[in-house]
């Protein structure tokens, strides 16, 4: 009886009527970020060198099928996303256009695994929570040629906040790492940006890049719960703005930071924009009325339910790690969908060994001769996709009438440490496979379990 009241309170609390206001700035806000990052790729020609260049593309388990579009269909498709970007932002046609974004950005993230980055993947979550949200209800086109009441379910806000707080969240969890709570990589990272400027003595001291990386978790681990907090709200926004700002400076991340403080305004009260505004023309806000009477309406149990599944597989997909028996910062495995963001510097040097089985004949293949440059840095550091390219050139000697053994020795350095053997050089990839849910033995174990600033000055000095 009492988890059934419990239930039926949560019900009512997810289904009453709050403004739609906060969620309308969200809205605002997601569609102007993609409309410039889709202009950014399109002055820098980044669909060309991600999309058309190579002639290879890494896919993710079980969607190998997606392929890139030929010239100029690709361009075609990626300014379509473009168009519904800003069709999304202004609230026009709102329905079709997110559910095209989504599609389509859902597309342009498959087809190459090598460009899977984490502000992808949480934009393709938003743009899914979109799809089902009532983000136009007002300041969009839509409600100027039909009005609507000004009101969503609390539901609707709710969603986008734990969204966005288990990412918060998440991003200071996974930094309490050895590596990280020594200072690396962010040491290597802002004395390599600061070198030769003024501030570069500043960061030459261990302590002061140790305390920043403990005040890294600090904020994310503390502060995401403290943006819950009517009363802690503000001070913590302004703090994760101030942060993010200081993110978007030193380090080349895209959109991430900014959509992060575009996602973190959802957590203050939903009709802050009207009181917003009215406080910078000195007026009272205006009173939240809806446009017609709205009578008490629960949201249907499949919702809530749907909801509740999207919320849980949110939570247990970035700790799937803990099933390997390997170490994810070093193996790769559970790495990706984990929000393991800025916390590995990873280099790796190595080449192929083609053999053929009959004849023993042998070919050493630089994979940046068959691989864009940026593509062969990101494979060389994941195993999964080492084991990908290995099998793709293995099809390409079959393709030529060999029967081939393919293996790799690659050296790779975590943070700074010494380079060591990554995949075992003695394992033939093609007989191998990757193991979804345990740790692949032909992928080395890491011979240094703790490394930092002070250990990096040690090998600098030796070296």
């Amino acid at each position: 009886m009492a988890t059934m009241t419990t239930l039926s309170r949560l019900e009512d609390r997810l289904s009453r009527p709050v403004a739609a206001y906060s969620l309308a700035v969200f809205r605002i806000l997601f569609g102007a970020l993609l409309v410039w990052d889709c202009w950014r790729f399109i002055h820098y020609d980044r669909i060309w060198r991600y999309w058309v260049q190579p002639d290879f593309h890494f896919s993710y388990p079980g969607f190998g099928w997606v392929a890139a579009l030929p010239e100029p269909w690709i361009h075609l498709a990626w300014l379509t996303m473009g168009l519904a970007a800003l069709f999304v932002m202004l609230g026009l046609f709102y329905r079709v256009a997110i559910l095209t974004l989504t599609l389509l950005f859902t597309y342009f993230f498959l087809i190459d695994a090598a460009e899977y980055l984490n502000h992808f993947y949480l934009v393709l979550l938003y743009a899914a929570l979109l799809c089902a949200l009532p983000a136009a209800q007002v300041w969009s086109l839509d409600a100027r040629r039909k009005p609507r009441p000004a009101t969503v379910p609390y539901a609707a806000v709710f969603a986008l906040r734990v969204q966005t707080e288990i990412v918060l969240l998440y991003a200071g969890l996974v930094k309490i790492t050895p590596d990280w709570l020594r200072g690396e990589p962010l040491g290597l990272w802002l004395r390599d940006r600061m070198e030769d400027t003024w501030l570069e003595p500043v960061f030459q001291q261990d302590w002061l890049i140790i305390a920043a990386c403990w005040a890294v978790i600090a904020l994310h681990v503390l502060g995401a719960p403290l943006l819950m907090i009517a009363r802690t709200r503000l001070p913590v926004f302004l703090i994760y703005c101030f942060f993010h700002s200081a993110n978007a400076y030193f380090f080349n991340i895209g959109i991430f930071p900014w959509l992060t403080i575009a996602a973190s305004t959802i957590f203050f009260a939903p009709d802050w924009p009207n009181r917003f505004a009215a406080r910078i023309a000195g007026t009272s806000a205006p009173t939240l009325t809806p446009l017609t009477p709205l009578p008490p309406r629960h949201l249907p149990r499949l919702v809530l339910g749907v909801l509740a599944l999207w919320i849980a597989v949110q939570i247990v997909l970035p700790v799937r790690g803990v099933i390997f028996d390997s170490e994810t910062r070093w193996s790769g495995d559970g790495h990706r969908f984990s929000w393991r963001m800025r916390i590995y510097d990873r280099q790796a040097e190595g080449v192929f060994i083609v053999t053929d089985r009959d004849s023993g004949e042998e070919w050493i293949v630089d994979p940046y001769e068959m691989l864009t440059t940026r593509q062969a840095d990101k494979m060389l550091v994941r195993a999964d996709m080492v084991h990908q390219f290995a099998n793709h050139l293995g099809v390409l000697w079959r393709t030529r009438g060999r029967d081939v053994a393919v293996r790799a020795e690659i050296c790779k350095s975590l943070n700074g440490r010494p380079c060591q053997s990554f995949i075992d050089p003695n394992t033939d990839l093609t007989q191998v496979r990757v193991n979804r849910f345990t740790a692949d033995d032909w992928v080395l174990p890491m011979t240094r379990a703790h490394w930092g600033v002070s250990d990096n000055r040690v090998q600098i000095a030796a070296d």
